[in-house]
């Protein structure tokens, strides 16, 4: 088991950004690549950003490609998403998930999910 908390959603004007973090418990954070999804009201979940278990390599999906940058920091056992020049399609609730796959940068192989925070893009 991996649990898995967000935090750092919230309301933000078009232009804006914020900072979302995933704090993962246990002593094998770095076992797992992480990823960030998102979900907008009546659409299915979608792959935002995924990074490899050493940080060393990202994959992004192209909408956030350039505006989104994610990270982790494995002494503090968390991954965070920037998310600069936000727009109101980027509205939705944000999950973290981890891949037992520790290479894996993928939309798939996610085995522990997060219960998301809310990010709302207000235009």
């Amino acid at each position: 088991q991996v649990p898995l908390v967000e935090s750092g959603g919230g309301l933000v004007q078009a232009g804006g950004s914020l900072r979302l973090s995933c704090a993962a418990s246990g002593r094998n954070f770095n076992n797992y690549a992480m990823g960030w999804f998102r979900q907008a009201p009546g659409k299915e979940r979608e792959f935002v950003a995924a990074i490899s278990w050493s940080g060393g390599t990202t994959n992004y999906v192209p909408a956030v490609k350039g505006r989104f940058t994610i990270s982790r920091d494995s002494d503090k056992n968390t991954v965070y998403l920037q998310m600069n020049s936000l727009k109101p399609e980027d509205t939705g609730t944000y999950y973290c998930g981890a891949n037992d796959d520790p290479y894996g940068l993928g939309s798939r192989g996610y085995d522990y999910w997060g219960k998301g925070t809310q990010v709302t893009v207000s235009s």
